[in-house]
Parts: C-alpha cells; structure tokens; sequence
C-alpha cells in the first residue's frame, strides 16, 4: 500500500507548535483516526464524521494503528523550523529525526509557489488543493513530501498569520 495523503486548515493560535497540538487533541476527540476511521475523506468539513476517541491517549491511538500511522495529523509530533532540504542534510549527518516532524516550506518554495512569502488561503487552495489549475506545481509539492512526514504553511490576511495549512503523507 501506499502513503495516504491528508490535510487541514486551521485557526493559526500563538505560534505553529500549538496551532499544531490543538489541532491534534481536536481530531483525537473527534476520532478521525485510524484505526477508528480507517481511511478518512479529506478536506475535514462540518459534515465529517465524529465518531469520538475509543483509545485513552494519542500514544494509545498510535500504538493501535501500528506501521500505517493514524493516518492523520495525529502523526506529526512536533514543529521544526528549518525547511525539509535542511533538515533532510543534518538528518544525513546524524542530526535530526525527520518523521513524525511536519516543516514549513523555505522562503525560496512559498516565492516559487505562491509569488509571496505570505500566501493567503485562496493560494494554498488554488495551488496544492485544486491542483489542476497548476498541475505541474503541486505535483512537485506533492512529491516533496515523504511518508511519515508533514508541511505547514502559515495563512496569511491582511500581512496577519489567520491559520495553518497541514498537510502530510502517512507511513503505510
């Protein structure tokens, strides 16, 4: 099998690390896990379903779903704040562990995909989400990301951080 693919949109809190945490315990209440959901219907809308949590944490819900992963953001542990391309070279070098870490994109790929360094909502979803209006730019996003691994991009309104876009690629 391969990596199923999944993505939110979120409130933007205090910074990246607790936008992602709460947006974490939220989809862990919710249930919208594997192996509660196995497979999940991705954009997350009002009319997901909520079958709540049937594990007593999300180490447990992990533990539960075994090599597939949760299948869902439930995976990505931490933040990091260097780019993938740098974290990939220190991980190459005995530094850092890249799964379970989603990475913001690098000045270079927000300017290469959305011509700004802040990119609204209607960018992210003209760009990567609606793909087909520019194929050959989300697939290279797309491929930049490895399983067991996430992106985030900040949203921006009016030069103002409003949510997170996460997406990422599960290890099965």
């Amino acid at each position: 099998m391969g990596g199923h693919p999944y993505w939110y949109y979120t409130k933007y809190r205090t910074d990246v690390d607790t936008t992602l945490q709460l947006l974490r315990q939220q989809e862990f209440t919710a249930g919208r896990y594997n192996p509660v959901l196995p497979f999940i219907d991705f954009p997350i809308t009002a009319d997901s379903p909520i079958p709540g949590s049937q594990h007593s944490s999300i180490e447990e819900a992990m533990e539960a779903a075994d090599a597939d992963g949760t299948r869902s953001i439930l995976d990505m542990f931490q933040v990091s704040t260097i780019s993938y391309s740098e974290a990939l070279a220190s991980s190459k070098q005995g530094g850092m562990e890249l799964f379970c870490t989603t990475f913001p994109l690098s000045t270079d790929e927000l300017i290469r995909l959305f011509s700004t360094e802040k990119p609204t909502h209607e960018m992210v979803e003209t760009v990567i989400v609606a793909s087909e209006q520019n194929e050959e730019a989300a697939s290279e996003f797309w491929e930049s990301i490895d399983r067991g691994t996430g992106r985030h991009i900040v949203i921006y309104e009016d030069d103002e951080p409003v949510e997170v876009f996460f997406i990422g690629y599960s290890f099965d």
